[in-house]
């Protein structure tokens, strides 16, 4: 049972992230837009900033890109398929809903991935950014820790915002607000005490954290661990989810709409 859902999910991802690959807005825009965020952010820190604060600015550009690539996208991934006329026969797959939607969100991380070693090269070639880490073993496995959990976060997404014709809209309006929860580029500690909580219920703050501990100096691992612990809280909701909306949509006879 178990090797047959990890072999659907990878399935599912490859299959996914081909076709991701070589959509107009995913694949062309997906490569330059993390990089107009990047040449930003390196020419107003490279202006005051010391060089540990100018790599943690790279490291927290290049997670903004893995976000990026998957909230707005995610918030609208069902809707996409209901548009497409195929969220019924995702349903009515012998496979669970959740296991067929999950490969959605981790095509759309992954491709996020680009951008996070994109935005890392552009700083070291453009701006002559000295990237280098005090762990690179650790900034590995944090860089596929923070992209597992941002795709699970694009997992709860994708499910929650069904209900939501303009759900794509939805994603969008989460995307800068995460940038700054998370802090992407702004410390935690920089924002009021009362948003602190909410960070910290984020998992790619715990994300970042390991990112830029693995590149100044620091242990990650207990920032990964936290990062993947809320990343599943967040999947396991998301298939909660899942299986309510079916409920429910079986039951009122209103898939197309929910």
């Amino acid at each position: 049972m178990l090797r047959g859902s990890l072999r659907l999910v990878l399935f599912g991802w490859w299959l996914q992230l081909k076709m991701r690959s070589r959509s107009a807005f995913e694949g062309v825009l997906g490569m330059l837009w993390p990089l107009f965020f990047a040449t930003t952010i390196f020419l107003m820190y490279r202006q005051t900033a010391s060089g540990s604060a100018l790599i943690g600015a790279a490291v927290g550009a290049s997670a903004m890109g893995v976000w990026s690539a998957t909230s707005t996208t995610a918030s609208g991934a069902l809707q996409s398929e209901r548009r497409q006329g195929t969220l019924e026969l995702l349903v009515a797959a012998p496979a669970r809903l959740p296991l067929v939607v999950l490969p959605i969100a981790l095509s759309m991380a992954t491709i996020g991935l680009y951008s996070l070693v994109a935005t890392l090269l552009w700083g070291r070639l453009a701006f002559g950014i000295p990237i280098s880490f005090h762990d690179p073993f650790g900034f590995v496995c944090a860089v596929l820790a923070i992209v597992v959990a941002i795709a699970l976060i694009g997992f709860l997404q994708a499910i929650v915002m069904v209900r939501f014709r303009a759900a794509w809209s939805v994603g969008a309006a989460l995307e800068l607000p995460v940038w700054l929860l998370s802090g992407f580029l702004v410390p935690l500690s920089e924002l009021p005490t009362w948003v602190r909580p909410v960070s910290w219920a984020l998992p790619p703050t715990w994300g970042v954290y390991a990112l830029r501990a693995a590149a100044l100096g620091g242990s990650p691992w207990l920032d990964i661990a936290l990062c993947l612990l809320l990343g599943g809280a967040y999947a396991s909701l998301a298939a909660v989810l899942s299986y309510r909306l079916v409920y429910s949509a079986r039951s009122h006879a209103t898939l197309a709409l929910v």
